[in-house]
């Protein structure tokens, strides 16, 4: 009887852990995708309020101009869903404009028109795929990473990926800002 019991609280008490740690996981990703979306949406506004005219200027004196931000977060936020195993970039083309080469560096840019299309269709796909992940898909490894590495290193996951990109999207919120001052 004693053995059952002890076996009965062992079993009970892995049970109170792993949901312990599902709550935690659900709350890490929670927070995680709710600060991704606000980030998000910060920089629709800013895309959203200003023209065609002010996409050209540069966000400050010698910085980028807002054109090259929107192709830029728009090329990152394509290249996240092969990146986090979801589908193959869309827009494959902007890669070598706003990321591999700085901005001025190439003459013909795709139009506002366009990348403000494309940074729209982008996010939704991504907010699509996030809306149908469960928290433990998180956690796995990304298509950069080999399985050797991960097993090393569990934090090169597909959370940490939306964290980074959370990140870079607020720096270049930021600057962003300064064009709604103008």
């Amino acid at each position: 009887m004693q053995v059952y019991s002890i076996t009965f609280a062992v079993r009970n008490l892995n049970q109170l852990i792993q949901i312990h740690m599902t709550n935690e996981k659900q709350l890490a990703v929670k927070m995680a995708l709710d600060l991704w979306h606000s980030r998000v949406k910060a920089a629709d506004e800013i895309f959203d309020a200003i023209t065609d005219e002010q996409l050209m200027q540069e966000v400050a004196p010698g910085r980028n101009r807002a054109i090259y931000l929107l192709g830029h977060l728009t090329a990152v936020n394509d290249k996240m869903l092969p990146l986090l195993n979801f589908e193959q970039q869309a827009y494959p083309q902007l890669d070598d404009i706003f990321l591999t080469k700085p901005d001025k560096a190439v003459a013909e840019l795709p139009s506002a028109k366009d990348l403000r299309a494309y940074w729209k269709s982008s996010n939704a796909k991504l907010a699509a795929h996030f809306a149908k992940m469960q928290p433990e898909q998180w956690f796995e490894k990304h298509s950069s990473v080999s399985a050797e590495d991960f097993a090393k290193e569990p934090h090169r996951n597909r959370l940490n990926i939306v964290l980074g990109r959370t990140n870079h999207l607020s720096s270049h919120v930021g600057q962003l800002a300064f064009l709604k001052k103008k």
